[in-house]
């Protein structure tokens, strides 16, 4: 492929990533960030930032892409998430509740390109989402002195819609036989509504900017780091930081969000190794900490005292930094086909004195369980497929509600994933 085409194939990525943007609704894995990017490695728990058999460096590890060769991947994921609340011991049972959360099946998009320019450098662009807080709750499930309400005491249907699309070019360089060292310029694009928060706008520093206006939109410029070592033929390290990225404000929810809308992305880092157990089997091992106690707006505790939702620093929906292990395993069973297997556990982030303002947001999901598997359909071509299960967990608080009760958020979350990949 001559340098032309690799510029017309990075700008028909980028053309991919307009359109794949709507398609971007929901994920809710490690906290709202997914268990894992590319379809080989959600096969394998997410292990990934020690692996250089796909095209998703921007998202894994930059530095991958010096090695990765020349390939196109483009994958879809089936995502299906199962949320639920449930209020239990109110004052006479008034606030009792119990309702799942509607729209259970979504479709995420990934891209991948990748282009080795000589045996030292390699670049290519990812197309990636995050995601998670997307709800969706029928309203009349309580009357709160102002007729049919939602579960939150609002008028209509209760929710809240994250997405978050990033668009990763990446450079990566070799400076000797065994070490590279990378860089993604991160393209962040986000999008969000709520609906049904009517009953908190005596708490917010801006009502008429709290809920039920609309989608509102954000961007921002981040960037991720990465470094890959083959120590050995059999081993291999990795490790891949990006800080936190600085988002413009939703204008339009200045009243729910912290620091006036303010709704950054959490500063995330992943250190990881590979090991050529034998000929036919590799092994993976990710160690991933993501801060999300150092954005106001998701870290402040949705009890913070005075400060109303919107101030400088208002309450957010408390949530903590988390730690996520990743353990993968991978078998050429034959000559055309790679079976994998991975289990990834992460900290939950929500605590039980934010359980009420986290029905919005029930991210509780800690362990996940995969499969997956390439066939060579050709010499230059292969389909993958991922599968994953997350059982139900759950996250149980008092009310902040004033008729009190015992509340409790739940979620259990299934996906299947497919993708194409060409090496050229």
């Amino acid at each position: 492929m001559s340098n032309l085409q690799t510029v017309k194939a990075v700008r028909v990525m980028a053309a991919l990533a307009v359109l794949a943007s709507p398609m971007t609704a929901a994920m809710a894995t490690n906290g709202y960030f997914s268990h894992g990017y590319g379809i080989k490695s959600k096969g394998m728990g997410g292990a990934s930032v020690a692996m250089t058999d796909n095209a998703f460096a921007g998202a894994n590890n930059p530095a991958a892409a010096a090695w990765a060769g020349n390939r196109v991947e483009l994958g879809v994921d089936l995502f299906s998430p199962n949320r639920s609340m449930t209020r239990a011991n109110s004052g006479g049972g008034f606030g009792d509740a119990s309702v799942k959360s509607d729209k259970n099946l979504f479709a995420i998009p990934e891209i991948g390109f990748n282009r080795a320019v000589n045996d030292k450098l390699g670049v290519g662009v990812t197309v990636y989402g995050n995601g998670g807080m997307n709800t969706d709750y029928a309203g009349g499930q309580l009357n709160c002195g102002q007729g049919p309400a939602n579960v939150l005491c609002g008028s209509g249907r209760l929710g809240v819609d994250l997405i978050q699309l990033i668009v990763a070019p990446t450079v990566a360089y070799k400076f000797n036989d065994s070490h590279s060292i990378g860089i993604s310029p991160l393209l962040v694009h986000q999008r969000f509504k709520a609906e049904g928060l009517q009953a908190f706008a005596p708490g917010s520093s801006a009502p008429s900017s709290l809920t039920n206006n609309g989608t509102d939109t954000s961007n921002g410029l981040g960037v991720r780091l990465g470094y890959l070592g083959k120590i050995t033929d059999r081993f291999s390290v990795g490790a891949s930081y990006s800080p936190k990225i600085g988002m413009s404000k939703f204008s339009k929810y200045s009243g729910l969000f912290a620091g006036q809308g303010d709704f950054d992305i959490p500063e995330n880092y992943t250190l990881g190794l590979s090991f050529q157990a034998t000929p036919d089997v590799a092994l993976a091992f990710d160690y991933q900490r993501i801060g999300y106690s150092g954005v106001k707006s998701i870290g402040n505790s949705s009890a913070q005292g005075t400060a109303p939702l919107g101030a400088a620093n208002g309450q957010g929906f408390g949530w903590s930094d988390i730690n996520v292990v990743k353990l993968g395993v991978q078998w050429q069973a034959t000559p055309k086909l790679v079976l994998r297997g991975g289990f990834n556990s992460g900290s939950n982030p929500i605590q039980s004195r934010d359980v009420t303002f986290n029905i919005l947001a029930p991210g509780v999901t800690t362990r996940h369980y995969t499969a997956g598997a390439t066939y060579a359909l050709s010499g230059n071509t292969e389909l993958s497929m991922s599968y994953m299960h997350a059982p139900s967990s759950a996250v149980s608080g008092t009310s902040a509600l004033p008729f009190g009760g015992t509340e409790t958020i739940r979620m259990s979350q299934r996906a299947l994933g497919i993708q194409f990949g060409w090496r050229y």
